[in-house]
Parts: structure tokens; C-alpha cells; sequence
């Protein structure tokens, strides 16, 4: 089984508590350190290689959002907060969940889950190759090689350093951030809709304010910077 490290942050005793005891409840979860203010944190991150930060927002001094601002290398930030508006911009600091207080185990849970499965991409994750014609690109997973022509494919979906190519049969994960993906040639035809999404457009089928449904049935989120990048649809 892999561990991983984890570091506990919040002011408040209570809720400090709640998320230590939720956390021993998973084998695989470690904490390496508790502690009630941003700063002391930060101490520790430069002696140990930290994988999962749960993190309050409102904090003295030093607040949750600022302490991610520095702590960027750490693949997995969990907020716990009693503030939702703080929620977009938590997502702009890659944070991979957001939990309103009080929190409860079911919701903790599911909150883990979430890491698994974050944690199993990105460990099964190969290197993006760029080949075999300007229309397909080839996928190697493992020993295996798959072709993905262009055009089957209905969107793509960041996760951090990785991406996630999805068409209607498979979902393939490639060693490359969505940004630099959409700088090679043979993505000109993605349309970035949100920081998480780059779509085509002979998929989309309706647009609202705030979401695109493409003609299969997916909706996905548009984000506030990104909405020029869809003008063109009326």
C-alpha cells in the first residue's frame, strides 16, 4: 500500500480534532504534521515531502489561500472552511477539494475518494506522444500504444500536470498540462472554456451563461475568463 504524507492546518482545536480523526481512519493517509497556524507549516515543507494539505482559509496572520500561494508543489489541497465564497478561488489555486464546515465523515469520504482516484491517474499516467499523421495522435499506456483520431475526441480535462483526452469510449490520462497541449498544432481545433476544459466546437450543441452542453449529453462549466473564447457561438 502507498502512503502518503499529509499535514493538517486549522485554528480552530475543534474542527483540528474532527479532521485528525477522520484521517486516521485511512491507512494510507499519514500525518506528518498538526498544526494551527499557517506559519509553522511552512516550516515543516521544507523538510518533508508533503502529498495531501487540508487546509482552513480563515486563519490569523497567514491565510489558507496565501499559504497555498507557496506551497504550489504539493500535488493535493483539500480546503475545510466555514466560508463558500471563497470557493473560486480555491479552484484557482488548484485545489483538488472544497468542504463546508461543519464537516461530517460521509462528506470526508467522499472527499478521499476523490484523492484515490486523483492519486491512480496520476501514477498510471505515460508519456504524450505526438505521432502517426496530422489527424490521430498515439497514446502509449503501458506496453500498449493506442491511435485516437482528433475528431473523436469530445473534450479534454486538466488534472494539474496531467490531462485527460475523453471520447466516447475510454478516457486516456497523458503526461502533459492542458496549456501546453493546446499549443501544439494538431489542437487548434479546441476551444479553452474553463481552466479545467478545452472543447471542440462541432461538439457543442447549447451554451448558457455559465455552462456548455456538448451533443453527447456532457455539461461542462464555463469560467468567467474563458467566455470571449466562445463568442462564435450564438
Amino acid at each position: 500500500m502507498n502512503h502518503f504524507n499529509c499535514i493538517i492546518v486549522d485554528d480552530d482545536e475543534i474542527d483540528r480534532l474532527r479532521v485528525v480523526s477522520y484521517t486516521k481512519k485511512y491507512p494510507n493517509l499519514k500525518i506528518v504534521g498538526i498544526f494551527e497556524n499557517a506559519e509553522d507549516a511552512l516550516s515543516l515543507l521544507e523538510k518533508e515531502k508533503i502529498d495531501i494539505l487540508f487546509l482552513d482559509i480563515d486563519m490569523p496572520n497567514m491565510s489558507g489561500l496565501d499559504f497555498r500561494k507557496q506551497t504550489m508543489q504539493v500535488p493535493i489541497c483539500v480546503y475545510i472552511t466555514s466560508h463558500p465564497e471563497h470557493a473560486v478561488e480555491s479552484f484557482e489555486l488548484e485545489a483538488l477539494d472544497f468542504i463546508i464546515k461543519p464537516i461530517n465523515f460521509e462528506r470526508f469520504s467522499k472527499t478521499v475518494e476523490r484523492i484515490e482516484a486523483f492519486l491512480e491517474i496520476k501514477t498510471k499516467a505515460q508519456l504524450f506522444e505526438l505521432s502517426l499523421g496530422g489527424d490521430t495522435i498515439c497514446i502509449k499506456e503501458g506496453h500498449h500504444q493506442h491511435k485516437v483520431k482528433l475528431h473523436d475526441i469530445l473534450y479534454l480535462e486538466a488534472l494539474k500536470d496531467y490531462t485527460l483526452i475523453v471520447t466516447n469510449s475510454k478516457r486516456h490520462c497523458v503526461l502533459m498540462s492542458i496549456g501546453n497541449l493546446l499549443k501544439e498544432s494538431n489542437f487548434q481545433s479546441f476551444v479553452r472554456i474553463h481552466r479545467s476544459y478545452a472543447i471542440q466546437k462541432q461538439y457543442i450543441d447549447k451554451k448558457t451563461t455559465s455552462e456548455v452542453l456538448l451533443n453527447n449529453g456532457v455539461l461542462l462549466p464555463i469560467g468567467r475568463s474563458y467566455k470571449d473564447n466562445l463568442s462564435f457561438f450564438v
